[in-house]
């Protein structure tokens, strides 16, 4: 395999649509992308799907046995398939044989995977998972965390969500000044349970977190944050909702469109602005959420994902070891503890 190309280990069983789907989007990211692609599951069911391409310089195939089903306690599962497919890839993280995991398959399951060989960073107590989402601004993407990690966050997570965000937007989305906002029922510093005025306290108290203050429902999408932080149990009905959204705008535009040879002929005039409609608004444009805070890159992709959103997931991986996500969040919290500036006020965390 080549030495430049980022090394990709794919979960290929997991996900509804394993394995076939996700070859196939492994399979064109070694065409397309600048990636290695480690395709790690039954290696004979693999080899059928690929034919004479499994022979490809940037493709390997590595063995597993089993996949933790949908149904399946996570930790338990874990324990007793330890040649599971998602367990052998993150191995393959944890070896240095691979930069990054992907997996369309139980999501509580490669989290807790990539805690228990990975291990966390330094100086972060929970991960959290982000995804990005459209906004009303052109070309502009805003980083939503956690979307369903830690379903009951203490302030002190929230803070660490907000920058691990700002590093994720400053380094790979490329925002100069990142704009922080946590997501509340009002603009007042007041406003929300406890949790929120505790959290807005840590966050405003914080020199190195741009924070601009509490973010309403109505503002995540507006483009004028470019990271919004929250629990999991908040950020994952908004990340589902935002999804569903973006679905039932696709449609009601199919709908819309004029029927016989005249929506034929505007439909081909539309094409390129309707092509960029979707990849505003669809979410298997970004193919998956990103694991923050373990030691290890690790992209979180949905359930139903098919080859473009594996694709896709696969080139947000390589973004995040192109731009050194991991190496910069390290960076962030080593240099905190060596200065002795660790956040003040972590008395009012409890």
């Amino acid at each position: 395999m080549g030495s430049t190309r980022a090394k990709i280990a794919v979960d290929a069983m997991g996900g509804d649509r394993a394995p076939e789907e996700i070859v196939a989007g492994a399979l064109r990211a070694t065409e397309e992308l600048d990636v290695d692609v480690l395709l790690v599951g039954d290696c004979p069911r693999m080899r059928s799907l690929l034919g004479t391409r499994a022979d490809s310089p940037h493709l390997e195939l590595v063995p597993a046995e089993g996949v933790i089903e949908m149904d399946e306690e996570p930790l338990v599962a874990l324990k007793r398939k330890p040649e599971a497919s998602i367990n052998v890839a993150m191995d393959l993280v944890k070896q240095q044989r691979a930069e990054a995991v992907v997996s369309a398959g139980h999501s509580g399951a490669a989290m807790a995977a990539a805690l228990l060989r990975l291990g966390r960073i330094k100086g972060i107590d929970r991960p959290a998972i982000g995804a990005l989402l459209p906004t009303m601004v052109a070309g502009k993407s805003v980083i939503v965390l956690d979307v369903g990690a830690i379903v009951d966050c203490r302030p002190k997570y929230l803070e660490q969500f907000a920058i691990m965000g700002t590093v994720y937007s400053k380094y790979v989305l490329d925002v100069n000044e990142p704009k922080v906002g946590l997501l509340n029922i009002g603009e007042e510093s007041s406003k929300g349970n406890d949790l929120a005025a505790r959290a807005h306290k840590l966050l405003a108290a914080n020199e190195r977190i741009p924070f601009i203050g509490n973010a309403e429902g109505r503002d995540v999408l507006s483009g004028e944050f470019d990271v919004i932080v929250c629990d999991g149990f908040v950020g994952n009905i908004l990340l589902k909702f935002a999804e569903a959204v973006g679905e039932v705008m696709l449609q009601i535009v199919r709908e819309e469109l004029p029927q016989g040879l005249r929506g034929q002929l505007g439909t081909a005039m539309l094409k390129p602005n309707l092509r960029r409609i979707k990849q505003r608004m669809d979410h298997a444009e970004h193919g998956g959420a990103l694991l923050f805070g373990v030691a290890g890159i690790c992209v979180i992709g949905h359930g139903s994902s098919q080859a473009p959103s594996i694709f896709n997931a696969i080139r947000f991986a390589q973004e995040a070891i192109d731009h050194r996500v991991l190496e910069r969040i390290r960076s962030y919290y080593s240099n905190d503890c060596e200065a002795g500036t660790a956040t003040v006020a972590r008395a009012t965390d409890g």
